[in-house]
């Protein structure tokens, strides 16, 4: 069952040497997402998710010890999600959302429970979102998930998806949801109106929705902005 999530927001910019000189400008995002998982670790759960969206074919499970990095970014920094396994195997890197949820965990000491992720790609529908999610929380008698995943990027005109008049709303009604952990208005998101305004989180946060069916959980959100046109929230739910 499910007994905690953090909901965070993915942009590589949350790791500082990415950010370089912008750093500063995402110092209250990653205090927040530092307050979010320590709701997680106070729930004590007996294992931790990570859920991320992940570009074409690098959709699925990802075990604790996979390695990612930030190199395509221009810095040599590596991520690990969570200790390294007994039995070390190779296998692919992970997802950009998932190397910054690693870097996030290592960040805040997360010592708890053992860690694994899950690639969740844009087109999955929201059906097969909310299975998901239930699977996921039928895995443990106490499940946490760290949920990463961004807004619409089309809220200005320097946006990566230029302006679009509809992702002001769309951004608005998510970060309502997710901070009233409020499952059927998740569920309702509209995913071809999420992959037209390049809202990333939008599957994530719809397995999450799926996790927490009878869970009974209250939300707080406790960020919300939209810097460089993006929309970016943190939640935490117990």
């Amino acid at each position: 069952m499910l007994v905690a999530a953090a909901v965070c927001p993915a942009p590589p910019l949350l790791v500082p040497p990415v950010a370089t000189g912008a750093a500063g400008e995402l110092a209250d995002a990653r205090t927040a997402c530092s307050d979010a998982l320590a709701v997680l670790a106070a729930a004590r759960p007996d294992r931790l998710v990570v859920v991320g969206p992940a570009d074409p074919g690098e959709g699925g499970p990802y075990p604790q010890g996979t390695r990612g990095g930030f190199h395509g970014f221009g810095v040599d920094v590596e991520v690990r999600l969570g200790e390294p396994p007994t039995d070390p195997r190779s296998g692919p890197p992970l997802p950009t959302s998932l190397a910054v949820a690693a870097w996030l965990l290592d960040h805040t000491a997360w010592s708890g429970a053992p860690v694994e992720g899950l690639g969740v790609e844009e087109p999955l529908t929201t059906a097969r979102c909310l299975e998901t999610g239930r699977e996921l929380a039928a895995r443990a008698e106490r499940v946490a998930l760290l949920v990463m995943g961004d807004g619409s990027a089309c809220r200005t005109l320097k946006a990566p998806g230029y302006l679009d008049e509809r992702a002001e709303a769309f951004d608005e009604a998510a970060a309502a949801a997710l901070g009233a952990a409020d499952l059927p208005a998740l569920a309702a998101l509209d995913a071809d109106l999420a992959a037209e305004l390049k809202a990333a989180g939008r599957a994530p946060w719809q397995v999450l929705a799926g996790a927490a069916e009878g869970a009974d959980l209250e939300g707080r959100l406790l960020y919300e902005d939209a810097p460089y046109g993006v929309g970016y929230f943190v939640a935490a739910w117990s």
